[in-house]
């Protein structure tokens, strides 16, 4: 039995809900990543004893799980695009958008299907725009490339994101910091095509990178998308 159908026990002198203890988990971990996560914290902020809230929750898994559905709900378009391309573009942005809120997020993307009320909803919104447009399995297939592609580049970004907090250097602090050892490196002759990228490159912000990429991937998907035979 999942943690959506299990009840919840009755009302005692201290009001509490699965509600509440989401909703005080994912402000925990907004202030400080999953691992300010516990049931323990979760109970002193809402002024009630750990055990209690073993009747709403079992495990730190299932408190994650809900987590996430509380933030998949910020992702459910409100009127899902017609459009297939569209839709799986909305998707990755939404989605990127959310773990800019609450950069936990990435840390448990791309794991077990989400199978709360919001993460059944996205999944739904998404594929019913290419329903009919390929068989199932080619359709499987599209929504599991592009939910790749955006995990993964989500995850980048927001690594990327904690390394600056945690050396207190942007990106341009760093690369000046490191520019000494790469161009001795690339002045050895041994990495030519590396070399053409650091002089010839274009640096380009996150968002405009993340966006270039998730063009490229749905213009393979779209190559892919053929109707089923009649």
């Amino acid at each position: 039995m999942t943690v959506w159908d299990r009840p919840e026990p009755p009302t005692r002198p201290v009001p509490l809900d699965r509600q509440r203890i989401v909703a005080a988990a994912v402000a925990l971990a907004d202030e400080g990543g999953l691992e300010a996560v516990s049931l323990r914290k979760v109970g002193a902020r809402l002024n009630a004893g750990p055990m209690r809230l073993y009747g709403y929750i079992s495990t730190k898994e299932e408190l994650f799980d809900l987590m996430v559905d509380e933030v998949q709900a910020e992702i459910v378009p409100e009127e899902p695009p017609a459009d297939w391309r569209e839709a799986l573009r909305l998707l990755a942005h939404r989605t990127r958008q959310a773990a800019l809120r609450h950069e936990w997020l990435a840390d448990l993307l791309g794991g077990r299907p989400a199978l709360g009320p919001n993460g059944l909803a996205v999944t739904e919104a998404t594929l019913a725009t290419l329903d009919g447009l390929a068989d199932v399995d080619t359709v499987m297939r599209a929504v599991e490339t592009v939910s790749a592609y955006f995990t993964g580049a989500i995850r980048r970004e927001i690594a990327n994101l904690r390394a600056e907090r945690a050396t207190g250097l942007s990106k341009r602090d760093w690369q000046r910091a490191a520019g000494p050892h790469v161009t001795r490196m690339l002045a050895t002759g041994r990495f030519p095509a590396l070399a053409k990228v650091v002089h010839d490159g274009t640096d380009v912000d996150a968002g405009t990178s993340f966006a270039t990429g998730l063009e490229w991937v749905l213009d393979a998907v779209a190559a892919r998308l053929t109707p089923p035979p009649a």
